[in-house]
């Protein structure tokens, strides 16, 4: 299936890979269907989340363990019956990013993140109840917090 997109052009789809989200992402309810768009590049960790259906709509994703290693969060029951997770393995999260004009200002959604079930297609966007997470955490800051660990993964 074609997809035409603003931002990456027409894009080839197997169906197959086409996640489902029965609720839609939060603001964007009416949105059901969406995929996966990879970087392509081993040292660039965002992805994006493309709609099927409104080609101008794709949310900036990262895995929110790459910049905050001590992120933790429960999937609820429900949400694991309903995405029918069998496995830790196959469960992909993920955290929409907000890149502004001032790059030094990206933040990460860590209130609500994306959870999808890589083997059934199935997503959710879930709320935690934990409110020591914000809808609006700064990734440079986290980094600068574990410098030394980014310094030292970095060196050769």
């Amino acid at each position: 299936m074609l997809i035409n997109t603003r931002d990456f052009g027409g894009i080839e789809v197997q169906e197959e890979k086409i996640i489902h989200f029965p609720y839609g992402i939060i603001a964007f309810e009416e949105m059901k269907r969406f995929f996966i768009i990879e970087s392509g590049q081993e040292d660039l960790p965002f992805c994006w989340l493309q709609s099927v259906d409104e080609g101008d709509l794709a949310f900036v994703l990262l895995n929110p363990f790459l910049f905050k290693k001590d992120y933790e969060l429960e999937i609820p029951d429900g949400v694991v019956e309903e995405l029918e997770i069998e496995t830790e393995e196959e469960v992909a999260v993920f955290s929409i990013i907000v890149v502004p004009e001032d790059i030094n200002k990206i933040t990460a959604n860590l209130l609500a993140p994306v959870i999808i079930n890589t083997k059934s297609f199935k997503g959710k966007q879930i709320i935690l109840s934990d409110k020591k997470y914000t809808t609006k955490h700064y990734i440079l800051e986290e980094l600068k917090k574990a410098k030394g660990v980014v310094q030292d993964a970095c060196a050769k």
